[in-house]
């Protein structure tokens, strides 16, 4: 496998690297780190200054790099889009100038994939060209982590279907055009056959809003992340995604791109604050000397290095297997669990160390600490809780190891071993005239044992 890329593309992450740096970076602290303005399709200074961006960013030919050429996107491959996505980590503004926001990416993906060419038209083509903001709906007030359980259903009516219920944590639903809903069609079928999805336009009759919610680091009045509730909304049987009864399918489509993508934002992430930590470290004086030469502050920076590099390689490993068409088989959905767990645990420890090692300046409101401890928490939850993940990471490394039979010991028991290396050895021994021997060992002088002696076979 090679996570290299070639020199022309390393150009493109050159240029992207001060162009986000100088240009998509300034907004960040223009709104005051307000992940929600980088969505609001009413500020119309804003959308002018993201248009001009986005332009620039189509001119490099990095334009909704997630996406195939064919699909309207610049076909950079996982390997190439972590790199990108690298650059996003603090960034609420970067992936909408790049054109690869969630749940937009996903929601992409879900209409080239299973849209008709009519769906491409209205829905993919404004959503690929920055005009429109889009949302997925699937997690619901009582759980998310199970969409085998869904209580938002929709039942059949003529041509049309009415849609009842609500659902919870609909990232952006609040500037959306359209979402993608996940319903229960069937709640007595079998568990993955229980679901069909939606496209549902937010200005449909009966769609509300029931209150917009965001992380603890926002205020009461904004969040980006609404309750939202489906007053018997009806939708034609034109709208729906896939077959009925595909709707688990359909979201599979989706999960394990977004959970990439999360993840290598998170890369991004856990480097900015190792940055910020190192800065720190040698900056600041203490009994004459930086901090940066006490053991403790080097632990502290060291271990987050470490864990640094191996999720990095983790997350680039996984992306070579999006790369190689890999993602669905057994090791790809392994990978994509084990990258999912461990993102939200190295995005919370590495905040709480560089937290920590700013002191009161960590805790500060002038600091951005607090919306990126609670990015790392919501990477905990989001598409699947932690726990929900290693789960399936383990019953994949289980499933490779059998029961054993032959005794109630373990297999590595050292006699048992013994009379193994003897059998597997036994036709070289024979054919070169030698045999193995126990040693004995001198107890009184003390001298080592030699388990095993080789001597020749006497006449």
């Amino acid at each position: 496998m090679d996570f290299t890329v070639d020199a022309a593309f390393q150009k493109k992450l050159d240029w992207m690297k001060d162009f986000v740096e100088n240009k998509v970076r300034p907004l960040e602290f223009i709104y005051d780190y307000d992940k929600d303005a980088a969505y609001d399709i009413e500020n119309v200074a804003l959308r002018k200054v993201i248009k001009r961006l986005q332009q620039e960013v189509k001119d490099q030919g990095l334009w909704a790099a997630h996406l195939p050429e064919h699909l309207g996107g610049s076909g950079c491959g996982a390997v190439k889009l972590t790199y990108m996505n690298e650059m996003f980590g603090t960034s609420a503004f970067g992936p909408v100038v790049f054109g690869c926001q969630g749940p937009d990416t996903g929601n992409s993906e879900i209409l080239a994939m299973f849209g008709t060419e009519e769906q491409k038209a209205q829905y993919l083509q404004p959503l690929l060209d920055g005009d429109i903001f889009s949302t997925f709906a699937m997690t619901e007030p009582q759980g998310g982590s199970d969409p085998t359980n869904l209580r938002c259903v929709a039942v059949r009516d003529g041509d049309d279907w009415v849609i009842t219920g609500d659902k919870w944590f609909a990232s952006n639903a609040n500037h959306a055009e359209f979402m993608i809903v996940m319903t229960a069609t069937d709640p007595t079928a079998p568990a993955h056959s229980r679901a069909t999805m939606f496209i549902v336009p937010t200005k449909a009759e009966g769609f509300e809003i029931v209150r917009n919610i965001g992380f603890w680091t926002d205020s009461a009045s904004s969040g980006g992340h609404p309750w939202i509730r489906f007053n018997g909304v009806r939708v034609p049987d034109s709208a729906r995604l896939g077959a009925v009864g595909e709707g688990f399918k359909v979201a599979q489509s989706r999960l394990g791109g977004g959970r990439l993508h999360h993840a290598q934002r998170t890369v991004g992430l856990v480097k900015h604050l190792i940055d910020m930590m190192a800065e720190r470290a040698v900056s600041r004086m203490s009994g004459g000397e930086p901090i940066a030469s006490k053991q403790a502050v080097q632990a502290m920076i060291a271990e987050s290095y470490i864990e640094y590099m191996q999720f990095r390689l983790l997350v680039l490993y996984t992306a070579w297997m999006f790369d190689q068409q890999q993602e669905h088989g057994r090791e790809g959905r392994k990978m994509i669990s084990a990258i999912k767990a461990a993102m939200a645990k190295i995005a919370q420890d590495v905040t709480i160390r560089a937290v920590h090692l700013h002191g009161s300046h960590g805790l500060s409101n002038i600091m951005h600490f607090g919306e990126y401890l609670a990015v790392a928490l919501h990477e905990g939850a989001a598409d699947g809780v932690t726990e929900l993940h290693l789960g399936a990471v383990a019953k994949q490394v289980l499933r490779d190891y059998k029961p054993r039979t032959q005794s109630n010991l373990p297999s590595e028991t050292t006699f048992l071993k013994k009379a193994w290396a003897e059998e597997q050895l036994k036709p070289i021994l024979d054919e070169l005239g030698l045999t193995f021997e126990d040693g004995r060992a001198d107890t009184e002088k003390n001298l080592p044992v030699e388990k095993y002696n080789l001597k020749p076979v006497s006449p």
